[in-house]
């Protein structure tokens, strides 16, 4: 007992001064840059999933209206027109990145920046003095617990930057978390959701807008929705890309942008690269995403079990990311995938300095759990895809997750690997049919 109260000690301390020193690196970015972001609205957009795709929709909105816009996420970094990939191995780095950043969106005449908010970049102090107008939240899964050392500490990162922020929150009202964010105060918030109806109460401010989205139409590739008296025709796939363009709706209501400029902008977006990402559609159909968690992976699988042919089968391709990170959601991945495919194969995500065959045993035991038998373990993830591609037949789908648009691959500390899911994809197919004449 002593001995477990001395490592937590000395772990307090160490988290302390770890503090400190990002608090400083924010503090000090913010005077060489001079505090660029004061000149520039500033949306700051949180949630566990979705994030990628909703920064860029709202980009599209502002832009489609006229303004020069910024914005960083875990894909790209774009400065008005000019497209870079965010090759910095984080969403939301570090170090006056975001500071530089701003500095040259706000030299090249931007009105508006967007940054991804995640839960490890507020715990690192890397949205202080970052001056955010605008704060929106998508949604809360369990993610990240062994981080933050439980779910409650996890929505309470996610929480203060809506304490940060007093002038515009947007809110996810399906949410079951949303009474949580709603406590913070702000001089206009706008919710927006689907499934609920929103009542305003008596003595509640005259502060509050709804958005919600009606007469819903799920579609293969894409989904059509009417929200007041405006029909919206979206390419982007699946009911979370509907709570996605409502974030980027309300985003552009609450700077006056109206419907109709919102649905010119939202229909013009016919794909995320890495977010259900068509890679081959023929012979047989290969998709790439992002998800790497239980609710990420239902949200995938049930959306591709829509569209699976009376003869095709699902292949799943996954791994989960090691560095000790959430490992109690590896068996529990397992475990949504067996729901919805014929067969699977375990391999390598990120496995940084934890030993891969461990990692892939975890997921193992979820399969293990719900007897599921129809699998393979291929650690090396070239490998496993190649062997997807391999047994793929006529009328199949094969689902590739966890990396999307992702540009490396750690495979631990010391090495890193550049990483082109699509890219790689396209290339072993080419092999295969070059070699067999057909596929």
């Amino acid at each position: 007992m002593v001995q477990k109260i001395k490592i937590s000690s000395i772990k307090k301390v160490k988290d302390f001064f770890i503090g400190i020193y990002h608090w400083f690196w924010a503090f000090f970015s913010s005077l060489i840059y001079r505090s660029s972001s004061k000149d520039l609205i500033l949306i700051g957009v949180t949630g566990t999933s979705g994030k990628s795709t909703t920064v860029e929709l709202i980009y599209q909105i502002l832009k489609e209206a006229g303004y020069r816009v910024a914005f960083f996420s875990s894909i790209w970094e774009v400065v008005n027109e000019e497209r870079k990939k965010n090759l910095y191995q984080m969403t939301m780095p570090g170090r006056g990145i975001l500071q530089k950043f701003l500095k040259k969106a706000k030299k090249a005449g931007c009105q508006y920046a967007i940054i991804e908010v995640t839960s490890e970049g507020i715990l690192q102090h890397r949205h202080r003095f970052l001056n955010f107008n605008v704060a929106v939240f998508l949604n809360l899964h369990k993610e990240h617990i062994e981080r933050h050392g439980s779910f409650e500490n996890y929505k309470k990162a996610k929480g203060k930057l809506f304490k940060s922020i007093k002038e515009i929150h947007i809110l996810n009202y399906d949410d079951e978390n949303i009474n949580y964010f709603l406590q913070f105060p702000a001089n206009k918030k706008y919710l927006f959701g689907v499934e609920k109806k929103y009542t305003q109460e008596k003595n509640q401010q005259d502060n509050i807008e709804f958005v919600r989205a009606e007469k819903i139409e799920i579609k293969e590739n894409g989904s059509s929705f009417l929200v007041g008296n405006t029909l919206f025709n979206i390419h982007l796939p699946g009911s979370f890309n509907i709570y996605n363009s409502l974030a980027a709706i309300c985003v552009g209501l609450s700077q006056n942008i109206s419907f109709e400029v919102c649905k010119l902008a939202l229909e013009k977006t016919k794909k995320i690269p890495g977010r259900m990402e068509v890679v081959i559609e023929k012979p047989f159909k290969v998709i790439v995403d992002l998800a790497h968690t239980p609710h990420a992976l239902e949200e995938v699988y049930k959306l591709i079990s829509q569209d699976k042919t009376s003869s095709g089968r699902i292949t799943g391709v996954f791994g989960s990311a090691g560095g000790g990170r959430d490992k109690w959601k590896r068996p529990e991945m397992a475990k949504v995938v067996a729901k919805y495919v014929d067969f699977a194969i375990i391999c390598n995500e990120d496995p940084y300095d934890e030993n891969p065959d461990e990692i892939l045993n975890n997921i193992e035991d979820g399969f293990k759990e719900v007897g599921f038998k129809n699998y393979k373990k291929i650690k090396d993830r070239k490998k496993a895809i190649r062997e997807s591609l391999k047994i793929a037949q006529d009328g199949d789908i094969v689902v590739i997750t966890g990396k999307g648009s992702e540009p490396w691959l750690s495979v631990n500390s010391k090495k890193t690997i550049y990483w082109d899911e699509p890219g790689i994809i396209k290339k072993i197919y080419a092999e295969l049919k070059s070699t067999k004449g057909k596929i």
